[in-house]
C-alpha cells in the first residue's frame, strides 16, 4: 500500500492506494469519532458490485449503514437528487458527527461531497472511488459541486474528505471506456507537471491500459502526489490551482452542450487537452513536436481529440465565457509551454481558438 499526504493543517488527509482496502473500510472510520450511523452513497451499478462488500465492513466495525442509490449518470449530479439525499439524512436524523461515505465514480463523490459539506453546515465526508478517474482526480482535492443547467459544477464548494481509499482491485471491473477516461486525467498531470511521468507514460501505456498492478499503482500514486502538491499550494484555487483544469476550458462547454450525455468526463477533457495543445502552438507558446506527442498519447490511450462537427462555434465560445475561469468576460485557458509545465493565460484572443475549433474539426 501507498500513502499520499495533503497537507493543510487541521484539514491534512491521507489517500491510501493499494489492494484490498475496501474490506478495511470500516476500520478506518474507526479512527475518527464519528457517530456510528454512517450514510452510503452509491449508484446501482457499483452497489450491485461492492455494496454489500462495503456495508459489511462498516457494519462489522459497529456501524449502522444508510445506504443510498443515486441513478448512474452525470445528469443526476443535480439538486434535485441532493435534496433526496437530505431528506434521507434528515428523516434518519443523521448527525454534525455522521460521515458520509462516497462509493462511486466522479458523479457520486462530487455529490455526496456537497451534500456532507452542506447538510448541518458540513458533516465529515469519506471518498472511496471506484473509477481510475475519480481515483487519480475527483476524489482528491476537496472539490464538491452539482451541476447546473447551463453549466457543469457551476454551484459547490471546497470540502475537503477526512479520508481516501483508493482500492486498485474495483478497477478490475471497469469498463474499457471508462478506464481510457481515467487515462485522460492521468496524462493531464504529466502534461501540467511532470514531464518525466509523461515520458513514463509513453512507455506504459499500454500497460496501464492492461490494468497491470504495477504501473497502475505507480500511476494513481504519481497522479495523486502532484494533485497534492497544487492543492496543497491553493486550496480553494486562487492562483496556481487552476493548472489542473488543464483541457477543462472546451472540456466542460463539451459536456454542457451535449447535456452529459455523449461524452465521458474524460473523453470531453481529452478533446479539450488536445485543443488546448494547439491553440498554444498558434499562440507561439508550445513546440508543435510536443503538441504531437501530446496528441498522439492521448490517441494512443482511445480516446477521442477531434471536435464534434455538430456543434455550433458560438455555442462553444459563449459557453467556454461563463466557465468559472473567466473573469470579466476574458477567456481563460491553461495552455502548455512545454510538457511538464503549463501557464495560466487570461485574455486569449477570440480569433485564435475560433480557429483552432475550426482545425480541431478537420482533423479526421
Amino acid at each position: 500500500m501507498q500513502e499520499v499526504h495533503i497537507d493543510l493543517g487541521a484539514r491534512s488527509y491521507a489517500i491510501h492506494i493499494g489492494s484490498g482496502l475496501l474490506a478495511r473500510l470500516g476500520n478506518y472510520l474507526k479512527e475518527f469519532r464519528f457517530t456510528p450511523r454512517v450514510l452510503l452513497v452509491t449508484n446501482p451499478v457499483v452497489g450491485s458490485l461492492y455494496g454489500e462488500a462495503a456495508t459489511a465492513a462498516l457494519e462489522n466495525a459497529g456501524f449502522e449503514v444508510l445506504r443510498a442509490e443515486i441513478p448512474e449518470g452525470e445528469e443526476y449530479k443535480s439538486l434535485a437528487t441532493a435534496e433526496k439525499l437530505y431528506d434521507l439524512a434528515y428523516t434518519r436524523e443523521l448527525d454534525r458527527r455522521s460521515p458520509v461515505v462516497a462509493l462511486g465514480g466522479g458523479v457520486v463523490g462530487d455529490l455526496a461531497g456537497f451534500v456532507a459539506a452542506t447538510y448541518l453546515r458540513g458533516v465529515p465526508f469519506v471518498q472511496v472511488p471506484t473509477t481510475l478517474l475519480a481515483q487519480v482526480d475527483s476524489s482528491v482535492g476537496g472539490k464538491v459541486a452539482v451541476n447546473h443547467p447551463r453549466g457543469k459544477n457551476i454551484i459547490g464548494a471546497f470540502y475537503q474528505p477526512r479520508l481516501v481509499l483508493a482500492d486498485l482491485d474495483v478497477l478490475k471491473t471497469l469498463d474499457p471506456r471508462e478506464v481510457r477516461a481515467g487515462l485522460a486525467e492521468v496524462i493531464k498531470y504529466g502534461v501540467i507537471a511532470d514531464g518525466d511521468f509523461f515520458a513514463w507514460l509513453e512507455e506504459n501505456l499500454e500497460r496501464l491500459l492492461a490494468l497491470e498492478a504495477g504501473p497502475l499503482a505507480r500511476a494513481v500514486a504519481a497522479s495523486c502526489r502532484i494533485k497534492a502538491r497544487v492543492v496543497q499550494e491553493d486550496e480553494t484555487e486562487q492562483g496556481r490551482r487552476a493548472i489542473l483544469n488543464f483541457g477543462h476550458t472546451l472540456g466542460h462547454a463539451l459536456e454542457a452542450l451535449t447535456g452529459y450525455t455523449t461524452y465521458r468526463h474524460g473523453e470531453a477533457v481529452a478533446i479539450g487537452m488536445a485543443a488546448a495543445a494547439r491553440l498554444a502552438v498558434a499562440l507561439g507558446m508550445f513546440p508543435e513536436g510536443d503538441a504531437v506527442r501530446v496528441i498522439n498519447l492521448i490517441r494512443r490511450a482511445g480516446l477521442p481529440v477531434d471536435m464534434p462537427p455538430e456543434l455550433p462555434t458560438g455555442d462553444l465560445l459563449a459557453s467556454m465565457r461563463r466557465d468559472k475561469k473567466v473573469l470579466a468576460g476574458r477567456l481563460t485557458f491553461v495552455l502548455p509551454v512545454e510538457i511538464g509545465r503549463v501557464e495560466i493565460v487570461r485574455d486569449v484572443p477570440e480569433e485564435a481558438v475560433e480557429r483552432v475549433l475550426r482545425l480541431c474539426r478537420n482533423q479526421g
